[in-house]
């Protein structure tokens, strides 16, 4: 059995792996970084805990536990350099988790650690060359080259969200502006919606959440699928943005299977069949025979857990 967490600036989510790569036991905590680190961490090993015991174990059977985290991961100290979106700087976060649970833990960079997880058991199970996107609070990638995550020199390879996208755009959580994060994570998504729905009072996406300060991810497919104008303009101009950053990536790295996860990804098919036509509009190879295959995400949410739990094997 493994033990896996993956940190987010939502949610942390700890889950119990077995060698077929299933989760057999789960803990989830609300992820509050801005009450301090020290909380922050107590609230880690609270999860990491529950999870054990709904396994039915103890955390002294594990010989690890792995922990994705977001931002810049020094994968040998242990320490989380820089993370935006949890405004964490210089932290020791494996020291920390290592003296409340008392085994060792194995930090890695969460995008990685889902990109690992969807090249074991999900929609790149079997590629030696893979990319995984998350959209969430922010837009991460894990990049696997002949079946190894690709770390950079500094443990910091990947970093699409902080690409440049619109020059002088929006203002990124880095302090960047126009970088590709700050019109394709799902954050984006939300607000481009809400200021959708200030422009258009007599949208159908009001009828979705009743208020512009409730839109979720979802919000404006929903409403796009209604037939709602407004919703079909927010989601044509999100995957416009979705597309050129995407294909910026396989121009670069011509990965075999570039998946798409975060909550965004569960729109499926209305999500990536435009999408991917626009890539292939926009691709520098696009008269090539063999070409990146863009799929959706199959272990959604699971995908970081599975991947931090294997850290100690795969990287």
């Amino acid at each position: 059995m493994y033990l896996g967490v993956d940190i987010g600036g939502t949610n942390i989510s700890v889950g119990i792996v077995d060698e077929q790569y299933k989760i057999v036991g789960r803990g989830k905590r609300k992820s509050y970084p801005a009450l301090g680190t020290s909380s922050f961490c107590d609230d880690v090993a609270s999860a990491i805990s529950e999870a054990a015991s709904n396994a039915g174990m103890t955390l002294g059977q594990f010989g690890y536990c792995g922990v994705g985290c977001p931002g810049v991961i020094n994968t040998k100290s242990g320490v989380v350099e820089y993370s935006n979106n949890l405004d964490f700087y210089n932290l020791p976060l494996a020291k920390m988790l290592t003296e409340r649970i008392n085994i060792p833990v194995i930090l890695g960079n969460d995008a990685n650690a889902a990109a690992l997880g969807e090249v074991l058991a999900g929609a790149a199970k079997g590629a030696r060359n893979a990319v995984a996107v998350t959209l969430g609070t922010g837009v991460g990638a894990g990049i696997i080259t002949d079946g190894k995550i690709y770390l950079g020199c500094n443990g910091s390879a990947g970093e699409i969200g902080h690409t440049l996208l619109v020059k002088g755009g929006e203002l990124c959580t880095c302090g960047r502006r126009g970088c590709f994060e700050a019109y394709a994570s799902a954050n984006a998504l939300k607000r481009q919606t809400a200021q959708a729905m200030r422009e258009n009072p007599q949208s159908k996406m009001w009828d979705i959440c009743h208020s512009d300060e409730k839109v979720s991810g979802k919000t404006a497919f929903e409403a796009m699928r209604m037939g709602d104008e407004a919703a079909t303009a927010v989601v044509d101009t999100y995957i416009d943005y979705l597309a050129d950053g995407l294909t910026d990536i396989i121009n670069i790295l011509q990965p075999e299977i570039l998946c798409i996860g975060g909550g965004v990804s569960k729109e499926g098919e209305h999500l990536t069949t435009p999408l991917a036509k626009l890539i292939e509009q926009r691709r520098f190879t696009r008269g090539n025979v063999a070409t990146t295959l863009v799929k959706c995400a199959e272990l959604l949410n699971d995908a970081g857990i599975i991947g931090a739990a294997m850290l100690g094997r795969y990287s």
